[in-house]
């Protein structure tokens, strides 16, 4: 089957998320919340895992927010080759939106991986009411949120392992960053707040 995943505006993409009677102000409230940090590589990350449970069997916006913070982590070719295997010739910042049907959680975790990959972040979020919702970040976490608490149960039972932060996350120099002005960033530098 040909896939027919769309790229969408940040307006369509507000439109979409408004028109399942959802407020756009739910995803800064993250009452109910399992943090998951990512593994010293993001690639390793469980993306089909979250693409197919997310889902749920409907549509899902893939909506990316945060780019260009780690521009020694990015890799603009793969990511626009991707993109272009899906005839869109768009850039990222024209339409940041992704949006997969319910057979195309396989394109859904590619994307995702080249977005962790690419040290950038943004959302996951079902048309359907039922699975949590998840905001990745730059900074190598996926908060998973929902207003019922058990609807995460088995998001903690599959990254249990990732809840917390590695005992040698903040000397990993794996997870170094470089910045635009070509300072190096230590992992304690980045995650000031997270736990030794």
């Amino acid at each position: 089957m040909r896939a027919i995943m769309r790229f969408y505006t940040k307006e369509e993409c507000e439109s979409w998320f408004k028109g399942y009677g959802r407020d756009l102000d739910t995803l800064k409230q993250r009452e109910n919340c399992v943090t998951a940090w990512y593994p010293p590589n993001p690639a390793n990350i469980d993306f089909l895992w979250i693409a197919q449970n997310l889902s749920f069997r409907e549509p899902i916006l893939l909506w990316i927010t945060e780019w260009g913070i780690w521009p020694s982590s990015e890799n603009w070719h793969l990511y626009y080759k991707l993109r272009q295997s899906y005839g869109d010739q768009r850039l990222l910042h024209e339409a940041p939106g992704h949006l997969f049907q319910n057979f195309e959680t396989d394109d859904l975790a590619s994307f995702l991986q080249v977005a962790a990959t690419n040290g950038w972040g943004g959302y996951i979020l079902p048309a359907s009411p039922y699975p949590p919702k998840a905001f990745f970040s730059h900074d190598e976490y996926i908060d998973f949120f929902d207003e019922v608490e058990n609807n995460l149960n088995e998001v903690k039972e599959h990254f249990a392992h990732l809840i917390k932060p590695p005992s040698t996350f903040n000397s990993d120099s794996s997870r170094q960053r470089i910045t635009q002005d070509g300072t190096i960033l230590t992992p304690a530098e980045l995650h000031p707040n997270s736990p030794e």
